[in-house]
């Protein structure tokens, strides 16, 4: 081989080399300027779903939501970070206009408590539930939860047993209030979220007012709370009043013959019904406190955090009847009497009788 061609290899060997360092300089150069010229210029929220987040995925999404007018630079910028599934975090974000590229990269990466370093939590309330399938759809509906997906594991028996419940005193955990989490809290981070809250609101004072009314497990208090509620969502004031006629009637070993309990036995189909009858309350049910003694298996109802306040600190007085009032003030008749209750229960039929709502 001649000197020349020697020469020439030689000198293609260090082309190689030298463009090899080069061009990853050059692109890093062409990233960096992109980032501080190429800014967000819109606000936007995103919800990034659970499942492999990779750098084409994301880029693509963002200009289907009208980030991005093309994705190739963004993407440099992504590839430059080392972006990819294992530090992506999914989850709910706010983009303000003036984020650059570089900066909303490091807002979807993952920090130490696997959340995005700007992921946002969103507002979860489960109110106003009757059940766990309720619960199930309206987390779906705030949460990147599957609510089948949900339902089963929490009635999954090791679940169940880890939480020291049975499946029907499960509602018992689940306090409903006005709560933030992260949007793509997974099954298992909600109980151990619902958890603390319990763990939190069954502290040693309301534990030991507990105990002073006869009960031994929380789960008791809340599904008396969910009858007292379902017996008047309105006026608050009642509900000391009704918990101390049902603790009266459970000590004395009284049914409580409660409407709400056989009506929740039926499902759907009496929703809306004002007037039961007996044939409704004839169904055998383990809900059905007309035919059962002493409390439900477990919740007819996701009870506010108040009413539970309510049975643990109940009016002390000797009522054992109640009765709707035959009028439209939503209220009660209360009496020790049964035959004072048969004369409120007449008067108040034959307000019905008479064509009243």
């Amino acid at each position: 081989m001649s000197k020349k061609r020697r020469l020439n290899i030689i000198f293609i060997l260090i082309a190689i080399g030298f463009f090899s360092w080069l061009i990853p300089k050059i692109r890093y150069v062409y990233c960096s300027f992109q980032k501080s010229t190429n800014p967000v210029q819109v606000t936007v929220y995103l919800s990034l779903k659970n499942g492999p987040l990779n750098v084409k995925k994301i880029s693509h999404y963002l200009k289907e939501k009208g980030v991005l007018t093309t994705t190739n630079q963004f993407e440099l910028v992504g590839e430059q970070k080392g972006m990819n599934a294992r530090n992506i975090a999914a989850g709910k974000y706010l983009i303000l206009p003036g984020t650059t590229f570089a900066n909303l990269w490091d807002s979807f990466s993952k920090n130490s408590r696997g959340s995005g370093n700007a992921e946002k939590k969103v507002n979860v309330n489960f109110s106003n539930c009757r059940t766990i399938n309720e619960m199930a759809g309206r987390l779906q509906n705030q949460l990147d939860m599957d609510s089948l997906a949900f339902i089963q594991y929490v009635l999954n028996p090791q679940v169940l047993s880890n939480l020291n419940v049975t499946k029907e005193q499960l509602p018992a955990l689940f306090i409903p209030n006005k709560y933030q989490m992260y949007w793509d809290q997974t099954p298992s981070e909600f109980i151990e979220f619902m958890s603390h809250q319990y763990n939190e609101f069954w502290n040693a004072d309301r534990r030991k007012k507990l105990e002073i009314i006869g009960f031994t497990d929380p789960s008791q208090a809340v599904t008396l709370a969910s009858i007292v509620y379902c017996e008047q969502t309105r006026k608050s004031a009642e509900w000391p009043i009704i918990a101390g006629l049902y603790l009266n009637r459970l000590k004395q070993g009284i049914r409580l013959q409660s409407d709400p309990t056989f009506k929740f036995c039926w499902g759907d189909e009496l929703r809306g019904v004002q007037r039961l009858l007996y044939v409704h309350r004839d169904i055998d049910c383990p809900y059905n406190t007309y035919k059962i003694k002493g409390l439900p298996p477990g919740p007819i109802f996701f009870p506010p955090p108040e009413v539970v306040d309510a049975v643990l600190n109940p009016d002390q007085n000797n009522y054992i009847f109640m009765c709707a009032k035959p009028d439209h003030s939503r209220t009660h008749n209360f009496t020790d009497s049964g035959k004072q209750h048969s004369k409120n229960a007449k008067a108040f039929q034959q307000w019905l009788a008479a064509g009243q709502p």
